[in-house]
């Protein structure tokens, strides 16, 4: 008896020993995000709107700090959004002062801060930012974080060995216990208490979605657009607001709009012309902004006809690699993309002198794919087989780890190739079959994992059908039910 009151007393010290260790060297996961992509951008809204490099168009040196500094914020926030370790940073900006009511063009309107990026979650980091430029933080002190994870949470503890009641243990099985509820969600339980609340904002939006193609089509059919389309991630109510404001706009100014006639506009996070030659209308800018890019269009245009011609160019200096845009990624503007390429051109080019490419390599590499990103972005090989290369990443790099994905990157491109059909046809069918309202899904859902999602509600169509008729679907990696009555999926649901 006393042996094994020893035995237990043993494994029990030992047990709080190694849940210590776990505390100091913090080895376990944390949580490092939980705003979504749209509340960063609503936090952050007046921010760039105080440091945006359109307002010190005078000042040259101002305006270029301002755009490398929202370069590098935005890898961070991207880094941090895909829980990757980053490395501490400092950044500057200038930054406009809104109390001030002198002219933007006099130098004593704006004034330069120092942001330290050092933090390890989402939330934290735009605090910060805000903070640190004296901006509001009530949006962000409103929005409720998640309970956080023990950093013991994980570890393998048999609940018969300790008590609930125990000041050390009781926590870790307690956040054990909610841990095994959540993962048993299902699909049909969730549905069963959401559907009904769903199915009444999304009918209650609907004025409001009929309005939005009365407005689309007014726009289309008086100024010649070929389309308007919104891709912001905020709800149809955003939408609505920008139509709006883009009517007034066009009302006051009809003399410029017909530099829109045969074109896209998409009302997105970014102003500019992209790569396909739409027109691209930050929703969180002001209408003077839209105005300034309507007229400046045909600027733009000069830059996407220079643009085939260096691709072609880093295409032939890295044997014929093909030269293409990243699939189920955020649009790029044609001005950033054309110096990307040029800045990896000169790189390639450099070292293809010196050293030339290894031998083991293809004649040819042109049944490869290969997409040039902003500087500061990840060298990588997407799931869809195309290599994401940095514009700053050394060549002797790239070669690299082109030499070592070879192989990885013509599987996945054989299987996007035959995926991208299967999901088409899929997607479909559970459109028709289920008699969805619409079904949607997140650009990082790729066609894989969307194929296994509808495949799954296909095979459960009996049991899922009267939940799921006049839904709308959006497959992404969580349950929610958003404003506009659209419902979140996980994209590996569980019946």
């Amino acid at each position: 008896m006393e042996r094994l009151c020893a035995k237990k007393w043993l494994e029990s010290q030992k047990f709080r020993h190694m849940l210590m260790q776990c505390a100091i060297v913090g080895a376990l996961p944390r949580l490092c995000r939980f705003l979504s992509s749209a509340e960063v951008s609503t936090a952050l809204r007046p921010f760039y709107f105080s440091v945006h490099p359109d307002l010190f168009g005078r000042y040259p040196t101002e305006r270029t700090v301002n755009e490398n500094s929202l370069k590098q914020l935005s890898s961070y926030i991207e880094t941090l959004q895909k829980n990757r370790p980053t490395l501490p940073t400092t950044i500057t900006f200038y930054l406009r002062n809104q109390k001030e009511s002198h002219s933007i063009n006099d130098k004593g309107a704006f004034r330069s801060v120092r942001i330290s990026l050092v933090q390890r979650d989402l939330r934290k980091t735009v605090l910060s930012i805000l903070k640190t430029c004296d901006l509001p933080t009530t949006y962000v002190d409103n929005i409720e974080p998640p309970p956080e994870k023990s950093r013991f949470e994980g570890l393998d503890v048999k609940e018969a060995q300790f008590d609930e009641n125990d000041p050390v243990y009781g926590s870790v099985i307690l956040k054990q216990k909610i841990k095994k509820s959540k993962e048993s969600e299902k699909l049909t339980i969730w549905l069963e208490s959401n559907v009904s609340e769903a199915l009444k904002k999304l009918a209650a939006c609907q004025p409001v979605r009929e309005e939005i193609v009365r407005l689309q089509n007014i726009l289309c059919d008086t100024f010649g657009v070929e389309s308007v389309v919104w891709d912001c991630g905020w709800n149809v109510t955003h939408f609505r607001g920008c139509l709006l404001s883009f009517q007034a706009l066009a009302r006051h100014h009809p003399d410029v709009m017909h530099t829109l006639q045969g074109r896209k506009l998409i009302f997105a996070n970014d102003t500019g012309v992209n790569l396909d030659g739409h027109v691209m209308l930050n929703s969180g800018e002001v209408r003077h902004n839209w105005l300034d890019l309507i007229k400046n269009v045909h600027k733009q245009d000069a830059v996407l006809f220079r643009i085939p011609s260096f691709e072609r160019a880093v295409s032939r200096v890295l044997r014929d690699i093909k030269v293409v845009r990243r699939k189920f990624q955020p649009k790029v503007m044609a001005k950033q993309y054309e110096n990307q390429l040029r800045r990896l051109t000169t790189s390639l080019s450099d070292h293809q002198g010196s050293t030339g490419y290894p031998k083991d390599w293809p004649l040819s590499l042109s049944d490869f794919e290969l997409v040039v990103e902003t500087e500061a972005g990840p060298l990588m090989l997407s799931p869809t087989g195309q290599f994401i290369v940095p514009a700053s990443c050394p060549a002797f790099l790239l070669v690299a780890f082109v030499s070592e994905n070879l192989d990885e990157a013509s599987r996945l491109l054989r299987r996007y190739k035959s995926n991208k059909h299967v999901e088409r046809d899929l997607h479909q069918r559970c459109v028709e079959e289920f008699d969805l309202a619409a079904l949607q899904k997140d650009d990082n859902i790729t066609p894989d994992l969307m194929i296994e999602c509808c495949g799954h509600l296909l095979r459960h169509k009996t049991i899922l059908s009267p939940s799921l008729k006049g839904v709308h679907l959006w497959v992404t990696n969580y349950y929610s039910v958003l404003s506009d009555g659209e419902m979140c999926i996980p994209w590996n649901w569980k019946l």
